[in-house]
């Protein structure tokens, strides 16, 4: 089965169905789940984040809730989703190590001189010329503050009614 063709096939509804199609779809296409990076939100996905983290891949929350950020290694705010674009072809090139390393100094003048894909490092600034986003990796010490940021940006992102759901 092609990948483009099993991925509309897929249709997780829960928590613990995300991280069933995460197997499902590595099986089915040979791929070590170290070489997985998976981006979620919510409560929702935190199965699949701990299922992904547990086998060395990399989790990202993007426009996350607090649960999504509490499971995430890098976080993300953003009015855009390009950044996880670039974010996807950098760990598929470079690897996590070198990813991990773009996320600890992540600002733009570091990404001008960083080894990404130039057509899709040139729509990226172009779409985020209203705002450069946010992204950083989760430790003990910022959770807290990146819970906080994250749940409030995502409210202002999504409306507050839509923003709060878990």
């Amino acid at each position: 089965m092609k990948a483009g063709r099993m991925l509309l096939e897929v249709n997780p509804m829960g928590g613990s169905e995300k991280a069933a199609a995460i197997t499902e779809i590595t099986s089915e296409l040979d791929v070590s789940l170290d070489n997985v990076m998976y981006v979620g939100d919510s409560i929702t996905d935190a199965p699949a984040f701990q299922f992904v983290r547990s086998a060395g891949g990399l989790t990202v929350s993007f426009n996350g809730n607090s649960y999504a950020v509490r499971e995430a290694e890098i976080v993300v705010l953003s009015r855009n989703a390009a950044v996880t674009a670039l974010l996807a072809d950098t760990f598929n090139r470079l690897g996590r190590s070198r990813l991990l390393t773009l996320t600890k100094q992540w600002k733009p003048s570091v990404l001008a001189k960083f080894a990404i894909n130039r057509p899709l490092k040139e729509y990226f600034l172009k779409a985020c010329k209203k705002g450069f986003p946010k992204v950083e990796l989760v430790t003990k010490s910022n959770m807290a503050r990146l819970m906080r940021e994250s749940t409030e940006f995502r409210k202002s992102v999504r409306g507050e009614s839509i923003g709060q759901l878990g």
